[in-house]
């Protein structure tokens, strides 16, 4: 409802905009132009997953820091014998100790962003995003009491796993390709197969690479969103926005808002 609002305002003032960039002399290598022209020329898609992009170099910043060791081991990594149980649930989602490990998964956000904000719209993939982080965290949870391993995990590949399922799920003839193989190429239904296998042997045979158990947390819940969740949750949003809308309208007309 905001987004909309927000949409029809901005649409005049670009108007406007443009307008004045017209009849004034143009600046030789405005750095703030450039900036601009780079920020509209990005899809919504990659306009969003900036903030989450910036918010994990920010963190791994912080892992670099020798002062701030113990605070982050305790509220940005997930252990279930940890003190701290809760917020490392949604905060170790964007925690990276390493730098490979932070730039794979930021890459492979950045590359299914356009797709996954074209289908279920910036605020909505927010939400699920972080959502997700907890989903897939909460199921490593479990999966660690289970086989009494109780090992500290960090990283965004849950999150990125619900976001790379649920493109997968809703576009299986996509096709995709390997980044170092780009001529070898499979549609997006077989890789989310292949994943889900491999994360599936890892947690059975107790591969301990990855955190397979949250791999297969976000994957499912992914999965399970773009096919039920969508239905269930977002659609319903009617009388949320209706009371909205009456709540902004009766604001507006007294000059509020």
């Amino acid at each position: 409802y905001e987004s909309l609002k927000s949409r029809v305002q901005t649409y005049f003032e670009e108007a406007r905009a443009d307008w004045l960039d017209k009849i004034r002399p143009q600046k030789r290598g405005d750095f703030r132009k450039q900036v601009n022209s780079w920020w509209n020329n990005l899809t919504e898609g990659q306009r969003t997953v900036t903030g989450i992009i910036a918010a994990n170099v920010f963190v791994f910043c912080l892992w670099r820091l020798p002062g701030m060791r113990r605070i982050m081991f305790t509220y940005f990594t997930s252990d279930p014998s940890s003190r701290a149980l809760c917020s490392p649930m949604l905060l170790s989602t964007f925690s990276h100790f390493s730098l490979f490990h932070m730039a794979a998964n930021m890459y492979v956000l950045w590359s299914f962003s356009s797709s996954i904000v074209s289908l279920l719209g910036c605020e909505q993939f927010i939400a699920v995003y972080l959502s997700a982080g907890v989903i897939s965290t909460f199921v490593s949870y479990v999966a660690k009491m289970a086989t009494g391993r109780f090992e500290p995990s960090l990283g965004a590949s849950g999150a990125i796993m619900t976001v790379l399922a649920a493109v997968c799920t809703k576009m299986p003839e996509a096709k995709l390709a390997i980044i170092f193989l780009p001529v070898f190429t499979f549609t997006a239904g077989n890789a989310l197969k292949a994943i889900i296998a491999f994360d599936t042997a890892g947690l059975a045979l107790g591969w301990r690479l990855f955190d397979h158990a949250a791999h297969l947390g976000g994957a499912l819940f992914g999965m399970w969103y773009v096919t039920y969740g969508h239905e269930l949750i977002w659609k319903n949003r009617e009388p949320l926005v209706k009371a909205w809308h009456e709540m902004r309208t009766k604001n507006t007309g007294k000059g509020g808002g």
